[in-house]
């Protein structure tokens, strides 16, 4: 048989694609793909060194059976405080959140937020909270699967104006990033502002904010260092303030789950992605404040005189806090004490 050109030229064609055709075909879609929804931009440390290798682990230990999406910066709609409800209603399948952004919601998790209680290192607060979530956090979250639960490292106050005493926070517009961070500030006289971390730029820019405090970690994600001059570190232990983190997922989709989709789950959260939820923000919190310094940037650190007068005036919020507890019929101080118990097991472990 003679083969034209045109049909020499076809098959050549199909060779050549044949191996890319095998590959399509040999490629399967997971068996289950699970949507993740958080607030912060893709270029954010939690983003790229937390959530998406997580995504990618799941992906790997699974064999490509589970595929976790990931949706940062609000894309699948909403704002801020309405992600839990987006998990819990079935908006979407998983979601990273503050509890603190509905303050009052979990007051059970609010004790890690107390003034100068945590430590100023991640991976001490990260592990403390995850092992306090799994022994009290059950029924503030029963209406959904709490898949991790963490606490960061040390806060800090980034401001236009040099923050070198107690005094200097007299009247400053800071965005606080808790409740109770908020109160504490207040008592030192800051006009305390409350909102949502992704609104501090423009609120900057609009003057609504003279500066926020927020860990190191999340500085470059909104361009911070840029906007602000001036950062004020707290000294020593325990530190001024930290805010807790869950990633929750719906309830009804995780009990429907595979058995071997849950397993790979349930090995990758928890403790482990606690632990390693505090490593980043100790890592990326270190990176970030050294690339600060390279900027030109001015950092100081309030003197031990001043956070012993702050941690004096910040007394009445915590009692505050304690008798608001009774109301709810919350055990505080026993919270308070697990907690505690919590963190200093880990700071020497």
């Amino acid at each position: 048989m003679r083969l034209s050109r045109r049909t020499l030229i076809g098959m050549s064609a199909a060779a050549v694609a044949a191996p890319t055709l095998l590959r399509m075909r040999a490629a399967k879609a997971a068996d289950v793909t699970l949507r993740l929804h958080h607030f912060l931009p893709p270029k954010s440390n939690a983003h790229a060194r937390l959530l998406d290798p997580w995504a990618k682990k799941v992906g790997e230990l699974s064999g490509g059976k589970v595929e976790i999406q990931i949706f940062p910066a609000m894309q699948l709609g909403g704002k801020p405080p309405e992600l839990y409800d987006q998990a819990k209603d079935g908006v979407v399948d998983i979601v990273w959140t503050l509890p603190g952004y509905t303050p009052g919601r979990f007051p059970s998790t609010e004790v890690f937020e107390l003034p100068f209680i945590a430590s100023p290192r991640g991976i001490v607060n990260a592990q403390a909270s995850q092992e306090y979530a799994e022994a009290h956090l059950g029924e503030e979250t029963k209406d959904v699967k709490v898949l991790a639960f963490w606490s960061h490292d040390h806060g800090v106050i980034h401001c236009r104006n040099k923050i070198e005493t107690l005094a200097d926070l007299q009247g400053q517009k800071l965005r606080f990033p808790t409740r109770l961070a908020g109160e504490a500030l207040k008592a030192v006289g800051v006009a305390a502002v409350g909102m949502p971390v992704p609104q501090v730029p423009e609120s900057l820019a609009q003057g609504v904010l003279d500066g926020a405090v927020v860990p190191w970690e999340v500085v470059p994600a909104i361009k911070l260092h840029e906007l602000v001059k001036f950062h004020t570190e707290i000294p020593g232990t325990p530190t001024f303030y930290t805010a807790t983190f869950f990633i929750v997922m719906n309830k009804a989709k995780y009990e429907g789950l595979p058995d071997d989709a849950r397993k790979v789950i349930d090995e990758t959260t928890g403790m482990v992605l606690a632990t390693e939820a505090g490593k980043v923000w100790d890592q990326a919190g270190a990176d970030v404040r050294k690339m600060v310094e390279g900027k030109g940037n001015t950092i100081l650190t309030l003197s031990e005189t001043d956070k012993a007068a702050w941690m004096t005036a910040s007394q009445n919020v915590t009692e505050a806090w304690v008798a608001e507890m009774k109301g709810k019929n919350i055990d505080a101080p026993a919270l308070m004490d697990s907690a505690k118990s919590l963190l200093a097991k880990y700071e020497s472990a």
